[in-house]
């Protein structure tokens, strides 16, 4: 594996980005697989209750409008969303994320920082001093306490299997 440039001094390089608990899933084909423990190389898509207050509640309700949001995620926010399970470093994902998607993710350091970023904005990341190691629940198709989903229609055939050597 090739060093990639700057990385060693990144202020997040010895971090590790780590999912928050939240409903997800994977869908479609494989688009890039990388071979690794808990990566798929499919997309993913989160689920999000919405939160309604009680004026809003009543016109969802007249409305019917849906309870959740789901944000599917494209090709390579999905590839970074399954490698920061909270066992990798920053540094590793970087340089994952450099080998699979190459020219297409340069500059891969301020691509991948942004990335992560945005997910913190949204509380569906989090920038952990150590490994997980089991601390919560980050595997597919569960749905944190907090939360209140139904189970999802089979028509939107979403896969929540677990993978092998997958963090739960």
């Amino acid at each position: 594996m090739e060093e990639l440039a700057g990385v060693d001094t990144h202020t997040l390089a010895e971090q590790y980005p780590c999912r928050t608990p939240v409903w997800w899933a994977r869908i479609g084909p494989v688009q890039k697989d990388p071979g690794l423990r808990g990566v798929s190389g499919r997309r993913v898509v989160v689920r999000i209750p919405k939160q309604f207050g009680k004026i809003e509640g009543w016109i969802a309700a007249l409305v019917r409008a849906p309870k959740e949001l789901r944000r599917p995620f494209d090709t390579m926010n999905s590839m970074l969303w399954e490698l920061c399970d909270g066992s990798r470093t920053f540094r590793e994902v970087c340089q994952i994320m450099n080998e699979v998607f190459q020219e297409d993710i340069a500059p891969v350091l301020q691509r991948t920082t942004a990335a992560i970023g945005l997910l913190q904005s949204k509380n569906l990341m989090l920038m952990l001093e150590e490994p997980l190691n089991g601390r919560w629940t980050i595997g597919p198709g569960k749905s944190p306490e907090h939360q209140d989903l139904e189970e999802p229609s089979a028509e939107l055939d979403y896969d929540w299997s677990m993978l092998e050597g997958e963090a739960p």
